[in-house]
């Protein structure tokens, strides 16, 4: 069967695999057998995706990332140059701990900025947007803007990336003219009916 992805010359993609069609890997980059990655993403250059991973659909991962066992990226997740996933709570050189590998997922288009650290075990919610360097040591929610060390939710972002502002748990993006409603449960993308 006719393989439908790209393979820089450099790139090791171990069999067997399953990518998708119009998928990009770049330079010096190492898919391990086992791995699952959906259609149109771009793999930068250096990275590496272990056995396990699951990638969804146009996903762009930047140079210099790691994509462990346990690590689940859902569809249009960007993952900035040089950030990190890990995938055991409390490793030691000496121990094996295979066995406990936590999952991490990072929902439908949620962003992962530059030199971030997502410390395994942790969801990141639909369209959150991570802060360069920062560390997220609990579960995301939803839309939430969140930066620091540790990573705290410091705001909101719409679909688009652009902050939003609440006010009487109402909000509209300036930019893309979504609409918003936060209330106890989280952030929320009001539709509109056509009618």
């Amino acid at each position: 069967m006719e393989k439908r992805y790209f393979a820089h010359p450099t790139a090791v993609v171990d069999e067997p695999v399953e990518i998708g069609d119009r998928t990009q890997i770049w330079h010096f980059s190492h898919v391990m057998a086992g791995v699952k990655i959906g259609e149109s993403c771009v793999i930068g250059q250096n990275v590496f995706i272990g056995s396990g991973a699951l990638l969804g659909n146009n996903i762009k991962i930047q140079n210099n990332v790691s994509i462990y066992d346990g690590v689940i990226l859902e569809d249009n997740v960007f993952c900035g140059p040089s950030m990190v996933f890990t995938n055991v709570f409390n490793p030691r050189s000496f121990i094996s701990r295979k066995k406990e590998f936590r999952k991490t997922l990072a929902k439908k288009g949620a962003t992962i900025g530059a030199n971030a650290t997502v410390v395994c075990g942790n969801t990141i919610g639909e369209y959150a947007f991570i802060g360069a360097g920062s560390v997220v040591t609990k579960d995301v929610p939803d839309y939430a803007l969140v930066y620091g060390n540790p990573g705290r939710v410091r705001g909101w972002v719409c679909q688009c990336a652009e902050e939003i502002v609440f006010r009487s748990g109402k909000a509209v993006c300036q930019a893309c003219r979504k609409r918003y409603q936060k209330d106890s449960t989280g952030v929320k993308l009001i539709l509109e009916s056509l009618s």
